[in-house]
Parts: C-alpha cells; structure tokens; sequence
C-alpha cells in the first residue's frame, strides 16, 4: 500500500503526523486532493479552509486551517498553516456562540471551525 508522511503545524505547535494515504485541503487555487507519489508543489492554503488527511488506518483527521501552505513532495505533505484546531478539539457549541458576532476573517474562522468539527470520527 502507498503512503506518504504528513505533517499539520500551527505556528504555535504541531497538531498532528504520522502516515496517510490521502490529504484533501483547499487553496487558493481551489480544493486538492494529494496521493502518494504527487508531483512536488507549493500552495497557498484559503483563510477558514479544511484539511482532510486519510491515515493509513483509515481514519481522517480533519482540522479547520487558517491560512498559511501546503508543501507536497513525492513522498510527504506539510501543512504549515498560521493557524489550526484539530477537529476532535473544537466545542462546537463555543464556535457557534463565536459565529454569531463574528466579522470577516472571523466568521470564516467559526465557521470552518463548525465544518470541520463534522468531519470527527
């Protein structure tokens, strides 16, 4: 079985590695599914985006991510977002109470916050 190296980090710390078999993330190009073996690029993350990361276990880690990179090597993917929250850490309840007087960049915080909380397995 393919697998590849992922890392998720925060500038404050690193959330998660270890090794999956897939990354979903969404770019300021669009949405972008990486497999094992991808060609190597750089992309710039969007401001209250998801990741997905499909572990070779078969469980996803989802994190609600708020800008920064993706860095993609034939046999790694590292996130280096500006910030991030593991979905199995958000209260969702907290998120929501902050989505209904955020603005602009924190709204779009709150609300990938709700979204990737979903995403929990």
């Amino acid at each position: 079985m393919a697998e590849m190296t992922v890392q998720l980090v925060a500038v404050e710390r690193r959330l998660w590695s270890g090794s999956a078999k897939s990354v979903v993330a969404k770019t300021t190009e669009g949405e972008i599914g990486i497999l094992p073996g991808h060609e190597p690029m750089l992309a710039q993350l969007v401001e209250g985006g998801i990741v997905k990361v499909r572990t070779t276990d078969g469980e996803v880690v989802a994190a609600a991510v708020h800008g920064g990179f993706l860095s993609v090597t034939a046999e790694s993917v590292s996130v280096l977002a500006e910030e991030a929250d593991l979905a199995r850490e958000i209260d969702v309840d907290a998120a929501k109470r902050e989505l209904e007087n955020a603005e602009g960049s924190d709204r779009l915080k709150a609300q990938a916050r709700i979204k990737a909380a979903g995403h929990t397995a």
